[in-house]
């Protein structure tokens, strides 16, 4: 395995693998972090943390059946001249999954159905959001694992690359978390992506092939816009907070010139 390390062609597969994971746990680190606000703020990190660890073992799981996974590509039957793979059906009943959960989430979110109580959160939510955690991931996990399958068959360089991913995902997690807590428009921007990439893994499914580029590109703009619309209305609290002490002064100086 040491030797295996040693070699150059193997970190070029290493670090395209970890780019590729790292994309991947964009996606998923989003949903985490949108599930999580259900939870009591003292088991957030926890259930992040668990969350991250559980998806990395059924990575790593499917990685290690690699036959049964590529035998997911191969045709079950056909639906007039189109073939239906497993793979097809995994993104399809998946990706309908990921939109009504996003959907639901930013119905709720909106402010267009009640808020589910705190006790039932406490007792019911931290196993349900464990299970959506790794229902999805399994669900996005199956492009790249695929992929790298394709570029190696070394399944040290491919574990290693999941594990570096999943450093890095809980790393950025607390930071993640706490921009979608603290700025609403970002939770909104991150529910609205998660409907988007449900409509991608249905289309994909359904054999309709879109670029997910595409997707990301329009995530990129709407995170710009929520910034420059942050930095507007900090530029106008300060505003706010210099006009006051001046027309507070005036006030009091008024008061003293009536007396």
């Amino acid at each position: 395995m040491l030797t295996l390390f040693l070699e150059p062609e193997t970190w070029v597969v290493f670090f395209t693998l970890l780019t590729l994971e790292v994309v991947l746990g964009v996606d998923n680190l989003v949903f985490i972090s949108v599930l999580c606000e259900r939870l009591p703020k003292e088991k957030r990190r926890f259930a992040r943390t668990l969350g991250i660890g559980l998806a990395v073992i059924s990575r790593i799981g499917l990685l290690l059946s690699i036959a049964w996974v590529m035998s997911l590509t191969v045709p079950l039957f056909t639906i007039g001249t189109e073939p239906v793979t497993g793979k097809d059906l995994i993104m399809l009943f998946g990706g309908g999954f990921l939109l009504l959960k996003s959907a639901k989430e930013l119905w709720a979110w909106l402010g267009y159905s009640e808020p589910v109580s705190h006790s039932t959160q406490v007792l019911t939510g931290m196993a349900i959001i464990l299970l959506q955690i790794v229902a999805v991931d399994a669900v996005f996990s199956m492009d790249s694992v695929i992929t790298a399958v394709g570029l190696t068959q070394d399944v040290p360089v491919m574990v290693a690359a999941i594990v570096t991913a999943a450093i890095i995902m809980m790393i950025a997690a607390e930071p993640v978390n706490n921009l979608v807590s603290r700025y609403p428009g970002f939770k909104t921007l991150a529910l609205l992506f998660l409907v988007l990439l449900g409509l991608l893994l249905m289309a994909e499914g359904a054999g309709i092939h879109i670029n997910k580029g595409y997707v990301y590109v329009a995530m990129a703009f709407g995170l710009i816009l929520e910034l420059c619309h942050i930095r507007m209305r900090n530029k106008q609290r300060l505003n706010i907070k210099c006009i006051r002490p001046h027309s507070s002064l005036k006030v009091s100086r008024r008061i003293a010139d009536s007396r």
